[in-house]
């Protein structure tokens, strides 16, 4: 049987060259717009969000934000801080892109976990809490907050998880505060090219 550290470390050597860029914020602050935008730019865009919605629809739960925010912490709890990461690793290594976009990373944890696979940069969306709450409630997802104090919780819930680290540690930021959809692409995709160099 082959070890677990033997898989990473022969995933590490194959992926020393990819650059791994994290995209990190508090939620509605606009890293699926970034992530998806940069797609359309020929970047892979892996979510980490998937990871968790996918083990909700394994189990039956209905993937609304109070429930996947539960199965988060749960997963965490049970798994320690980087399971996420540890989640979507496989994605990594099949990757045949040298750029690879994670959306939605939340801690360091998962950033120690992302760095075994590639050289990680941290780029942090910064947006107020009015226009993340006015962006969430447009996007009209299953995990959309129903009010102002669903948006509070899953603001704490995500601070539990050290997403204030992330954001303190960041290579760059960006507010999101009064640009449009393309500038906000824009902006990330042309912090990724220096990155690149």
């Amino acid at each position: 049987m082959i070890s677990g550290n033997f898989i990473d470390w022969k995933l590490k050597l194959a992926n020393m060259a990819k650059l791994i860029v994290c995209l990190t914020g508090m939620p509605g602050a606009g890293k699926s717009t970034i992530a998806e935008g940069l797609k359309s730019k020929g970047l892979e865009k892996i979510t980490m969000g998937d990871a968790v919605r996918a083990e909700a629809a394994r189990r039956k739960i209905e993937p609304t934000g109070e429930n996947l925010g539960k199965l988060m912490l749960e997963l965490r709890e049970k798994n320690g801080p980087g399971v996420v990461a540890e989640l979507i690793k496989n994605q990594i290594a099949n990757s045949k892109s040298d750029v690879i976009v994670i959306d939605g990373v939340r801690s360091i944890a998962e950033i120690d976990v992302l760095k075994k696979f590639g050289t990680v940069k941290l780029l942090s969306i910064h947006a107020s809490a009015d226009t993340r709450f006015k962006f969430l409630s447009d996007r009209g997802r299953s995990d959309t907050p129903s009010g102002r104090e669903d948006f509070s919780k899953r603001d704490s819930r995500e601070m539990s998880v050290g997403m204030s680290d992330s954001i303190a540690l960041a290579d760059e930021t960006i507010s999101n505060n009064n640009l449009t959809i393309t500038q906000l692409i824009d902006s990330a995709y042309n912090i990724i090219k220096g990155w690149m160099k």
